[in-house]
C-alpha cells in the first residue's frame, strides 16, 4: 500500500495582525490630521491677512451669521410665547388623550399659565406626583392626574387615590400646592377628605374651563396658599 505524501505547510513570514491598527499607529494617524488641519487653518488666516477686503468680507459674514442666529432664536422665543398664550383644549380633546399624553397637556396648561419650569414626572416611582411646577409666586405645585378615557361615565376619583397624593404631596415633594385634576367625577367623600387635607381638586367642569380658557389655575382654586415671595404679580 503506498503512503501519501506529507501535507506541507505554508510558512508565513510573520502573523496577521488582528484588530486593524495599532494603538500607536492610531495616535500617529491622528497627530498627522491634527497637523494637516492646523496647516489649513494657518494657511487660510494668511491669506486672510494678506488680502484684508477677504479678511473684512470674512468678518461680515461671521457677524451676519450671528446675527441671524440670534434673530432665529429670538424668532422661536417669541412664537412659543404666542402658542402658550393660545393654548386651548377642549374636553372631546382630552378625553381622547391616553394617560400620558393627559399629563402632558396639564404640564403645557400650567406652562401656558405662567410657570416656564413645569415638568412632568409621571411615571413608575414618581410618588403620587405627575407634574409639578412653581408658580410666578414662588409656590411649588403637585399635581396628580386622573384620565378616564370615558369621562364623566368613568369610575370617579376615591379617597384612596386622594389618600396617596396627601401622603406624599407636601411630606415627600414638598408641595405648597397639591392639586388632583381629573376628566371625571370625584365622589363626595373624595371631596369631603380633600377639604379636611387642604387639597385642591380639579374636576371635568372646571377643567374646562381652565383648558378651555386663559385664566391661570391659581385664580379658579379656592384657599390657595399665599405667594411665598413679592413679585410683580402681588
Amino acid at each position: 500500500m503506498s503512503r501519501r505524501p506529507p501535507v506541507r505547510r505554508r510558512r508565513r513570514g510573520h502573523r496577521a495582525r488582528r484588530g486593524g491598527l495599532s494603538a500607536g499607529e492610531r495616535i500617529g494617524l491622528g497627530l498627522l490630521g491634527a497637523a494637516l488641519v492646523w496647516s489649513a487653518v494657518a494657511a487660510l488666516v494668511r491669506r486672510l491677512v494678506d488680502n484684508p477686503p477677504v479678511l473684512v468680507a470674512a468678518a461680515v459674514l461671521a457677524a451676519g451669521a450671528g446675527a441671524f442666529a440670534a434673530f432665529r432664536l429670538r424668532e422661536r422665543a417669541r412664537w412659543e410665547r404666542i402658542r402658550q398664550r393660545g393654548l386651548r383644549y377642549a374636553l372631546p380633546q382630552i378625553d381622547a388623550l391616553a394617560p400620558a399624553a393627559f399629563e402632558e397637556a396639564v404640564r403645557e396648561l400650567m406652562s401656558r399659565d405662567g410657570c416656564p419650569r413645569a415638568v412632568r414626572v409621571g411615571g413608575a416611582g414618581d410618588n403620587g406626583a405627575d407634574v409639578k411646577a412653581t408658580d410666578p409666586f414662588g409656590r411649588l405645585w403637585v399635581i396628580q392626574c386622573k384620565h378616564r378615557r370615558a369621562g364623566s361615565a368613568g369610575s370617579p376619583v376615591g379617597t384612596p387615590d386622594l389618600q396617596v397624593l396627601n401622603g406624599t404631596g407636601r411630606p415627600v415633594h414638598g408641595g405648597d400646592v397639591v392639586v388632583l385634576v381629573t376628566n371625571g367625577r370625584i365622589t363626595d367623600r373624595a371631596v369631603a377628605f380633600a377639604r379636611s387635607q387642604r387639597l385642591h381638586l380639579v374636576d371635568r367642569a372646571l377643567l374646562a374651563r381652565w383648558a378651555g380658557g386663559s385664566t391661570p389655575l391659581w385664580e379658579l382654586l379656592r384657599a390657595v396658599p399665599p405667594p411665598r415671595r413679592p413679585t410683580r404679580y402681588s
